[in-house]
């Protein structure tokens, strides 16, 4: 399947994505800060990022202006997965650069259905 950057600060959030993630094949690698985020992505390549905006270092916007001004990152899928609701956050997401925004608390079946439509709409 899919090699996932999951950014988040939050140690709950990321049992449970790494759990949930795995569980359907995908490999999951982690960042627990956005400058931590950005230097994976980098390095890495991943499939897609999972990225919260809520974040020390640099926050999930300024990850997403990042990774989508730089040629070697540009190309990577961000889906922003965030307990920010505020339509204005979900605009502006999306207006950076994000293909897809999920509010948290999220259901697994939902979060598995947008990250396969973004994986399957790239290949």
């Amino acid at each position: 399947m899919a090699r996932i950057l999951v950014a988040d600060d939050d140690p709950l959030s990321i049992k449970l994505l790494d759990f949930r993630l795995r569980s359907v094949g995908h490999e999951v690698i982690f960042a627990v800060n956005g400058g931590e985020a950005l230097e994976i992505a980098t390095r890495e390549k991943p499939d897609l990022v999972l990225l919260d905006i809520m974040m020390p270092v640099m926050n999930g916007f300024q990850v997403l202006r990042k990774l989508k001004s730089q040629e070697e990152t540009k190309n990577i899928p961000v889906i922003m997965l965030t307990s920010k609701v505020q339509e204005k956050d979900v605009v502006f997401g999306l207006e950076v650069g994000a293909e897809d925004y999920i509010t948290k608390p999220f259901s697994f079946a939902e979060l598995n259905a947008r990250v396969n439509h973004v994986l399957t709409s790239r290949s």
